[in-house]
């Protein structure tokens, strides 16, 4: 069928928004009608070349919309249904059997090389050429997306679809890093470096998980007001003084979790040195170099029973967390509403820069 896709075929340049031919739903397969979808720091780390996805690509892997076709033996969802769309999983390995899919053996696969089982990809251009497609099993950057039983989610048609549609990547994984990777206990410190959307889904799940001490770090002041709206007991300006410092002025003792957004090594050392007895440090950010590397005391580390751990997706079973996160919203007690601002779908040039300048949190686009 015919649809519309933003392109990227350049690193560093601008996505072209260009007709493409994507095909109809095979066996597992699902063909959804994009009503939202939203950009990704992932998105444009593919774009630019951190990623091994080929390019000319159609990229976008947090979609929201409406189920129009299934291939043979779809038995989740049918046409008609209103789904987010999440990263794919292969069903087989020993983490998606042991409920642990975003450590799927074959997530590099599924996300990034854009072919089916057999080898085929889903995408051309109207003249023949090949895109690469499947990004993350779905390349929602377009007005239809072809996805998988499995990373697709029935969501409810009540609730704004810029909303549900950030659940499929970035939000799921700041909240579910604390409400299921880090699984922070009521009453506990935590500390989360960088108020993003990624880490003001943190703050959210620390709220919802009843932690008594949420500190957020971030360079920004409209972000650190932000965090404290959404519950953070402290915004910390990591200009101001060490880190480290700022969060044992706090808790002399230090903070029992603790989850970095930025990737940046010397974030990751502050956070390290901001913990107490048995704590545990979460990794989300993807470093800017793929050969970062932290500093680590390994006796201070032992003799404080430290654990850090990288977290993907927040440990997400997605037909799990995302109908709870859904929920969660529904109750008033997940306002993820205040992190969205919406841009038209041809717009992405503009919802990206936005975004780089500092003037939005999370940019979805929306289509007509």
């Amino acid at each position: 069928m015919e649809a519309l896709a933003a392109v990227a075929r350049e690193p560093h340049t601008e996505f072209t928004l260009e007709p493409i031919t994507i095909d109809g739903p095979k066996t597992g397969e699902v063909l959804v009608e994009i009503e939202a979808v939203g950009i990704c720091h992932t998105d444009l780390a593919a774009r630019d070349g951190a990623l091994p996805t080929a390019l000319p690509a159609v990229l976008g892997h947090e979609g929201c919309g409406i189920v129009r076709e299934i291939g043979d033996g779809i038995t989740k969802v049918a046409p008609g249904d209103r789904v987010a769309i999440t990263f794919n999983s292969c069903g087989t390995c020993p983490s998606c059997t042991t409920g642990a899919p975003s450590y799927c053996h074959q997530f590099m696969h599924l996300a990034y090389d854009g072919v089916r089982d057999d080898g085929t990809g889903p995408i051309t251009t109207p003249d023949g050429e090949s895109l690469t497609g499947l990004f993350f099993g779905q390349s929602s950057f377009a007005t239809y997306s072809l996805a998988f039983e499995r990373n697709v989610v029935k969501v409810p048609t009540d609730i704004p679809a810029e909303l549900l549609a950030p659940l499929g990547c970035g939000i799921q994984t700041g909240a579910g890093a604390v409400m299921r990777s880090l699984n922070c206990r009521p009453g506990s410190a935590i500390l989360v470096a960088g108020a993003g959307s990624v880490g003001l889904a943190a703050v959210m799940g620390a709220v919802v998980q009843g932690c008594a001490t949420i500190i957020a770090v971030e360079p920004h002041q409209s972000r650190r007001d932000l965090a404290l709206e959404l519950g953070a007991t402290h915004a910390l300006d990591p200009a101001a003084s060490p880190v480290a410092e700022q969060v044992r002025a706090i808790i002399p003792a230090g903070v029992d979790y603790a989850i970095d957004t930025s990737g940046v090594p010397a974030v990751i050392e502050s956070l390290v040195g901001s913990m107490t007895f048995h704590g545990k440090v979460g990794l989300i950010g993807v470093p800017a170099d793929p050969e970062s590397s932290v500093p680590l005391n390994i006796i201070n580390s032992l003799a404080m029973g430290l654990t850090i751990t990288g977290i993907i997706e927040g440990d997400s079973v997605p037909d799990e967390f995302i109908p709870e996160l859904v929920e969660l919203y529904k109750a008033g007690r997940f306002p993820l509403d205040k992190l969205v601002t919406t841009f038209p779908f041809a717009k992405i040039n503009d919802a990206i820069d936005a975004q780089h300048r500092g003037e939005v949190l999370k940019p979805v686009l929306v289509q007509d």
